[in-house]
């Protein structure tokens, strides 16, 4: 990987206002990308809201917090690492709640192999996965 696609922040958290509804959503569609939950943070142990955390391994990169509504809506991407992955999150996001905000394609516009696709999440967020390798061939 070039130095340019080097991501350097560790985590960050969405809030929402149905967490457990946002954790079946995530778990849906992060689960295409090789995310999973790993771990959960009660309101009894934060003093005040339960967190959801998700990532690759023993460590969660992407938490859901139970804040409540999150206004503005944010944007959030996530690199994958195959186009295959783009459309399995796509169609993940449909099937799960979410609505199409953008259907898996290249984003000449952005960068000549910016394959992406974009759905909008059970509370509005534009939810977005990426790839910036070739279609896989086998």
């Amino acid at each position: 990987m070039t130095t340019e696609l080097k991501m350097m922040l560790d985590h960050v958290s969405l809030s929402v206002a149905d967490l457990d509804r946002a954790k079946r959503f995530y778990a849906a569609i992060l689960a295409e990308i090789g995310m999973e939950l790993v771990g959960e943070v009660t309101a009894e142990q934060t003093g005040s809201v339960a967190h959801a955390g998700f990532g690759i391994g023993r460590k969660g990169q992407f938490w859901l917090s139970g804040d409540g509504p999150q206004t503005p809506h944010a944007h959030i991407c996530f690199r994958t690492d195959s186009r295959k992955a783009v459309r399995g999150f796509h169609a993940a996001g449909l099937a799960n709640g979410g609505s199409d905000n953008g259907a898996p394609g290249i984003r000449e516009i952005y960068h000549p192999e910016y394959y992406a696709a974009f759905v909008t999440d059970p509370e509005g967020h534009n939810i977005e996965a990426v790839c910036f390798e070739p279609e896989d061939e086998q």
